[in-house]
C-alpha cells in the first residue's frame, strides 16, 4: 500500500480523499494556497503545505509547487481528485517523471481521451457507440464539410476539440449558417484553448445525459459500476444526479457497460474513470470520458457499496481489484445535489463567512462537504460547497428522503442553491424520471 499521499486539491474532493487515506493507514500531505488554511482536511492532515497565494495558477495550477510539496515531506503519491490538475497530461507525466506515482491513468491515455477527436476514433475502434459524425476534424474545404454535413443530417453541432464545459460549441440548422459557424467555433476555439481543431457531429435535440463508471486495475482487469443520469443541467454543469438511471434495463446496462470495461482493457486505462453518453431513443452515444473521480460519484458508491476512492489508491498501488464484474449488485436509488454558494435566482456566487450551520442526518443521508460553522468561503474557487446524497430501497423513497434533508439543512450567512433543489425534486416530471438535458434550463427560461 502507498504510504504517503499530496492531496494536490482543495474543498470537500479533499476531505474525501483523506478519509479514504485514513482507513488505509495512508498518511496525508495537504498542499494549500493562503486563503485555504482553515479548510478542514488542512486541519486534520498529518501534514500541509502552503504552495502559493490564492489565484488558483499560482497554486493548485502551480505544478513544480506540488511536486516540491511531495518532495520536501517524503510522499510517494499525488491525488489530483477533480478539476484544477486532474486531466492535465503533463502534470502526471511531471509526476511521475520526478519518481512519484500519479493517483489515475497514465500521460498517454489523459492526452488519448483528452482530444475528443482522439477519443472518438479510439472508441469506435473499441467497439463504444459514437455520435454520428465527421470523423476526424474539419478542415476549409467547404464544399467537403457541406458534404460531410448532409451525410451526418441536420441540425449538427461544431465542437472543439480541446473544449470542455460547454464552451466552443455551436449548433447549425441549416446549410447557409454552415461556413460562418465553423469559423467562430475555430476562433472561439483557438481562444479559449489554444486549439483551434474542430469537429461535426449529430446534434441530438431531446436526449439525456447517461454515464458509465468504470474502474480498471494495472493486470488487465476491468468492471463497469452501472450508470448515472446527469441530464439535470444548467449551462452544461449539472445539478442534480442520480444512480441508477430511470428506465435503464439490465439488459441495456450490461451490454453499454461491457464495452466501456473493455475499451478500458483495450486503451491501457487505469484508476476511476467515465464514459459519458447522450441517450437518446435507447440508444448510446459517447460524448467524452472523464479520466479521474467525478462530483457525482457518491451515488454510485451508495448504490453498489463499493468505495470509489479506496479503489483508485489500491489501484495505484499496483493491487488488483478487490471484486469481478459478477460482484458488483445494484441494490436501491441514490440521488445527489450540488449545494453551492450562490443566489438561486440570479446564480451569481456567494462567497462570505457561514454564521451557523446544520448538516441534515438520518438513515440514508450522506453529506460530504468541508463547510462548518465559521467558515469562510472564499471567493476565489468553484462555489460548491457540499454534496447532499440520499438513498432508498426505491427512486420514490430516495427523493422523500432528499426534500426532509433540504428541509433540514441550514446554511446561515451566505446564500445557496437549496431553493432550487426543492423545486427540482417538487417537479412532477422529475419525480417521473428521465427529463432531458434541456429541462432545467426551459423550466428556468433560459433555453428557448
Amino acid at each position: 500500500m502507498l504510504e504517503k499521499v499530496v492531496i494536490a486539491n482543495r474543498g470537500e474532493i479533499a476531505l474525501r480523499i483523506l478519509r479514504a487515506c485514513k482507513e488505509l493507514g495512508i498518511k496525508t500531505v495537504a498542499v494549500h494556497s493562503t486563503a485555504d488554511r482553515e479548510l478542514k482536511h488542512v486541519l486534520l492532515a498529518d501534514e500541509t503545505v502552503c504552495i502559493g497565494p490564492p489565484p488558483s495558477a499560482k497554486s493548485y495550477l502551480n505544478i513544480p509547487a506540488i511536486i516540491a510539496a511531495a518532495e520536501v515531506t517524503g510522499a510517494d503519491a499525488i491525488h489530483p481528485g477533480y478539476g484544477f490538475l486532474s486531466e492535465n497530461a503533463d502534470f502526471a507525466e511531471q509526476v511521475e517523471r520526478s519518481g512519484f506515482t500519479f493517483i489515475g491513468p497514465t500521460a498517454d491515455v489523459i492526452r488519448l481521451m483528452g482530444d475528443k477527436v482522439s477519443a472518438i476514433k479510439a472508441m469506435k475502434k473499441a467497439g463504444v457507440p459514437c455520435v454520428p459524425g465527421s470523423d476526424g476534424p474539419v478542415g476549409n474545404d467547404i464544399a467537403k464539410n457541406k458534404e460531410i454535413a448532409k451525410r451526418i443530417g441536420y441540425p449538427i453541432i461544431i465542437k472543439a476539440s480541446g473544449g470542455g464545459g460547454g464552451r466552443g460549441m455551436r449548433v447549425v440548422r441549416n446549410e447557409e449558417a454552415l461556413e460562418e459557424s465553423i469559423a467562430m467555433t475555430k476562433a472561439e476555439a483557438k481562444a479559449a484553448f489554444n486549439n483551434d481543431m474542430v469537429y461535426m457531429e449529430k446534434y441530438l435535440e431531446n436526449p439525456r445525459h447517461v454515464e458509465i463508471q468504470v474502474l480498471a486495475d494495472t493486470h488487465g482487469n476491468a468492471v463497469y459500476l452501472a450508470e448515472r443520469d446527469c441530464s439535470m443541467q444548467r449551462r452544461h454543469q449539472k445539478v442534480v444526479e442520480e444512480a441508477p438511471a430511470p428506465g435503464i434495463t439490465e439488459e441495456l446496462r450490461r451490454d453499454i457497460g461491457s464495452r466501456c470495461a473493455n475499451a478500458c482493457v483495450e486503451i491501457g486505462y487505469r484508476g476511476a474513470g467515465t464514459f459519458e453518453f447522450l441517450y437518446e431513443n435507447g440508444e448510446f452515444y459517447f460524448i467524452e470520458m472523464n479520466t479521474r473521480i467525478q462530483v457525482e460519484h457518491p451515488v454510485t458508491e451508495m448504490i453498489t457499496g463499493v468505495d470509489l476512492v479506496k479503489e483508485q489508491l489500491r489501484i495505484a498501488a499496483g493491487l488488483p481489484l478487490s471484486f469481478k464484474q459478477e460482484d458488483i449488485k445494484v441494490k436501491g436509488h441514490a440521488i445527489e445535489c450540488r449545494i453551492n454558494a450562490e443566489d438561486p435566482k440570479s446564480f451569481l456566487p456567494s462567497p462570505g463567512k457561514v454564521n451557523h450551520l446544520h448538516s441534515p442526518g438520518g438513515f440514508g443521508v450522506r453529506w460530504d462537504s468541508h463547510v462548518y460553522g465559521g467558515y469562510t468561503v472564499p471567493p476565489h474557487y468553484d462555489s460548491m460547497i457540499a454534496k447532499l446524497i440520499t438513498y432508498g430501497d426505491t427512486r420514490e423513497v430516495a427523493i422523500r428522503r432528499m426534500q426532509n434533508a433540504l428541509s433540514e439543512t441550514i446554511i446561515e450567512g451566505i446564500k445557496t442553491n437549496i431553493p432550487l433543489h426543492e423545486m427540482i425534486l417538487e417537479d412532477e416530471n422529475f419525480q417521473k424520471g428521465g427529463t432531458n438535458i434541456h429541462y432545467l434550463e426551459k423550466k428556468l427560461g433560459l433555453h428557448d
